[in-house]
Order: C-alpha cells, then structure tokens, then sequence
C-alpha cells in the first residue's frame, strides 16, 4: 500500500463503491445515461452514433453529426484483408477464434499513430489544432510546411497522403456529404485546404480522409482526445468481414509462408557448439 496519506482517505471513501456520472441501470425501470433517461429521452429519438458520442464524451450532438460520423465510420473500414488490422480477423477466423477475439484483436492492431482512424485522429487533430493558432499568429503556409519533418524528401505532416495512393478517394464523398448535411467551413477546414493545395503543388501529396476528419471535428468543438475515444472502434466491421471470410478455410491457410519466401540476412548455418 502507498504511504500517502491522501490515496489512504481516497481509497477510504470509494471503499465498496462505485462513484460515477456515467449513468446506472434500475432494474426494471429504466437507465440512466448521464443526465439522460434512455428509455425515455433517448430511445427512438436518437441515433446509436449519438449514443457513442454521449456515452465518448458527454455530448448530445445533433442527428446532422452524428450522420456525418456514421457515413465516416463506414469508410474507415474497408472489408479488404490486404489492410493490416483485417489480416489479424482474416487469421483469427482460420483458426476458429470467437468473433469478439477477432475483431477486439484487429481493432487493437490499429490502434496506431500511422494508420486506423482512431488515434491518427487525435494526432492529426493535435497537428491542426496547433498548427492554426501558429497561422493566426503570422506564420505562413510554407512555413509551416517547412517546419514539419521530413522523410523521404517530402514533408511528414499527418494527415496529409497516403502510404498506397496519392488520392484519397473519400475526400469528395466527404465533402459533398458535409455540405449537403449543411456544414459551413470553419476554420481549421479553411486551413487544411490551404494545406493541401500547397502539399499538392509542391509535393503532389493531397489531404487524406484523416487530416480531413481532424480539421472538421476540430470546427465541431471536439478535443483530440474525444475523437480518439468516439473512434476507438472504427475498423471493427471491416475486421469482422475479413474473420468471417475465412471462418470456413482450412487452418492456418490464410497467408501461409514457405521457409525460402522469408529473406533471412542472419549467420549463415553453423554447427552447434559441443
């Protein structure tokens, strides 16, 4: 146990309960979900998306939103076991695990600072977040851009291109989606467009569906934070199609190597010592 006292009185007060604002279960009668009755407030009259972002962050966001990041989550998880995360559900269903082992284990796999939507949201948020209070204080376009690391000649800036293809293909979805559910631009979306028309002319490297997301949930009022939590999740479906695609195969027949596919540069066989 610590000596300090103080974690002595708090552990004292929480002793055999549970303190929380989250909501509570009355059996029989009803749920409470922060300052909200799911049966009554909740149920039928709002979307499981705006649950998630209540249940993520507290706030009730409007069906518009919530709309908005259902369509988006929809295309953060291609059914395709090309994709990192789906590799590990496409091997769990050739070896019979549970579905929940499947998809928990694929979502966990993207949760990555490079790729997954989830916690490359929040950094991307943090990059536009910071980066707009440095414009609005002076600096410009190409000195931001200069600012960035480099690697591989060209600016990384996450948010921006893509390991596989230059285009994003979700970015004009994106944003005939976003207008037609009558979002205006904000700011930090007025920024991203200046960044990417740069990196486009500069380095033929155009915004992603990452960067995208950042600048508009940052319009939203969202911390980086709180997408993180929303978004924790959003390859799940993709990874559930690739374990029931290969729930049926023989096991271990999803990707399986020969000795002579893998290029091994270590000591050349040697006898063992006596």
């Amino acid at each position: 146990m610590s000596s300090n006292p103080d974690n002595y009185l708090l552990w004292q007060q929480k002793r055999g309960k549970i303190v929380t604002s989250i909501g509570k279960w009355v059996g029989g009668d009803d749920v409470q979900v922060r300052q909200y009755s799911l049966l009554k407030d909740l149920f039928q009259n709002i979307s499981y998306m705006q649950l998630q972002v209540l249940n993520a962050t507290g706030k009730l966001v409007s069906p518009e939103l919530g709309r908005w990041l259902e369509n988006n989550f929809m295309v953060m998880s291609y059914p395709d076991a090309r994709i990192w995360c789906n590799q590990v559900g496409a091997f769990a269903g050739t070896l019979k695990t549970s579905p929940t082992a499947a998809t928990a284990a694929g979502c966990l796999a993207a949760d990555s600072r490079v790729y997954g939507g989830s916690q490359t949201s929040e950094h991307a948020m943090h990059f536009i977040q910071q980066t707009l209070l440095k414009y609005k204080a002076g600096q410009s376009i190409e000195a931001l851009v200069a600012a960035a690391p480099v690697k591989q000649g060209k600016p990384a800036i996450i948010g921006f291109a893509r390991p596989v293809a230059r285009t994003d293909e979700r970015i004009v979805p994106h944003q005939q989606m976003t207008e037609a559910l009558g979002f205006t631009k904000g700011e930090h979306m007025q920024l991203a467009d200046l960044l990417a028309d740069y990196m486009q002319h500069h380095y033929g490297m155009g915004i992603n569906i990452g960067g995208y997301t950042a600048a508009f949930m940052s319009d939203q009022g969202f911390s980086p934070e709180e997408v993180y939590r929303i978004k924790n999740l959003c390859v799940a479906s993709g990874v559930t199609a690739c374990y029931q695609d290969q729930l049926t195969e023989p096991e271990h027949s999803f990707l399986p190597w020969r000795c002579d596919d893998i290029d091994y540069q270590g000591h050349a066989p040697r006898p063992l010592p006596v």
